[in-house]
C-alpha cells in the first residue's frame, strides 16, 4: 500500500499569466482539484496488513475505489428569522433527512437551509450553487493521485463566499478481508469481502451526497487566485459500525454486501459512508 505524507495535500498556488483583475471583473478565479484516500493509521495497526476496528474485527483492504459525480461549490445568504425543523421527523413533502440535506417527494436532493428558507416564507437563509465541478470519474483510494477540475459555468466568481461543498458520490467498490480479534474468536480465519455500490441512469440516487465546509470568500480583501484542493479521506473508523460477525458469506466463500442476505451489513456501512466530510486546503496568491 503506498504511503504518502500529509504536507501531499498542501497545493501550491499557480500563477496564471496575461490575465489580470480590473474594476468590474471577476472578485477570484479558483483553480480546483479533488483527491481521495483510505488512509490506515498507525494506532490501529494489527499486522499483516490489517487494521483494528472498534468492534475487535480487523479489517484489510486489498482495493478501492470511489466513484464522483460532481462537486457543487455553494454559498450562503440571508439569515434571521427563519422557522427551523427536526430532521428526524421532516415536513410534508421530505423524507429521509440525513448528512445535512432531505429527499424531496420530487426525488431531488434539498439542503436543511433551503427547507428552513421555505417553512420562514423566504426569511431564512437560502443556498446559492455558484459552480459545479465536473469530475464523472473513478478515483483509486489506496493510490491517490490529485486531479485537476473544470468549473461550469465558469471559475471567475463575483462578489460571494463559498460557505460549503456538496459532493455526489456515485460509486464504491471495494474488496478485502476481515478477521476477528477477540479469543474467543466469532468466525474462524479471514472472511473476504466485497462491495459494489453504484448509481447508474441519469436519474438515479447517488450512493452518497456528502457535504464539507468552505471559507472562501471572494472579495476586495483576499487575494484572487485560489487554489482550491479538496479531499476525501476515508479511514478504518468506516467500517467501526459494522456487524461482520452477521455476514452471511455466497457459495464462494466472499461475503457480497450488495447481496440481499447481506443487506443489514452494506446499510451499516454506507451510513457511514454519508456521514463523511471532505475537507478543503485552500491557497492563495496574488494576480
Amino acid at each position: 500500500m503506498r504511503r504518502f505524507s500529509s504536507k501531499a495535500w498542501l497545493l501550491p498556488v499557480a500563477l496564471v499569466s496575461g490575465c489580470a483583475f480590473d474594476a468590474g471583473e471577476g472578485f477570484a478565479v479558483l483553480e480546483p482539484s479533488v483527491e481521495a484516500a483510505y488512509t490506515p493509521l498507525s494506532d490501529r495497526n494489527a499486522g499483516d496488513g490489517y487494521q483494528a476496528l472498534a468492534s475487535d474485527f480487523q479489517l484489510r483492504m486489498d482495493t478501492g475505489t470511489v466513484s464522483l459525480g460532481s462537486i457543487d461549490l455553494l454559498a450562503s445568504s440571508g439569515g434571521g428569522g427563519g422557522t427551523t425543523f427536526d430532521p428526524s421527523s421532516p415536513p410534508p413533502g421530505y423524507t429521509l433527512c440525513h448528512n445535512g440535506h432531505c429527499h424531496s417527494d420530487s426525488g431531488a436532493l434539498v439542503d436543511y437551509e433551503d427547507i428552513e428558507a421555505e417553512l420562514g416564507g423566504g426569511g431564512g437563509s437560502s443556498t446559492t450553487t455558484v459552480a459545479n465541478l465536473p469530475v464523472d470519474a473513478e478515483l483509486d483510494l489506496l493510490s491517490p493521485a490529485t486531479r485537476d477540475l473544470t468549473c461550469e459555468p465558469a471559475c471567475e466568481l463575483g462578489k460571494t463566499a463559498l460557505s460549503r461543498g456538496r459532493w455526489s458520490v456515485t460509486g464504491l467498490r471495494m474488496t478485502g478481508s476481515v478477521r476477528d480479534g477477540r479469543v474467543p474468536a466469532r468466525f474462524a480465519g479471514a472472511l473476504p469481502f466485497r462491495l459494489a455500490a453504484t448509481a447508474s441512469g441519469a436519474e438515479a440516487t447517488p450512493v452518497a451526497v456528502l457535504t464539507g465546509d468552505l471559507d472562501v470568500p471572494s472579495d476586495r480583501e483576499n487575494a484572487p487566485r485560489v487554489a482550491l484542493g479538496l479531499k476525501l479521506e476515508l479511514t478504518p473508523a468506516l467500517f467501526d459500525a459494522v456487524d461482520w460477525s452477521a455476514a452471511t458469506p455466497g457459495s464462494d466463500g466472499v461475503v457480497d454486501l450488495d447481496a440481499p442476505v447481506n443487506a443489514a451489513v452494506r446499510a451499516a456501512l454506507l451510513e457511514k459512508v454519508a456521514a463523511l466530510s471532505p475537507t478543503a486546503e485552500v491557497n492563495r496568491g496574488s494576480r
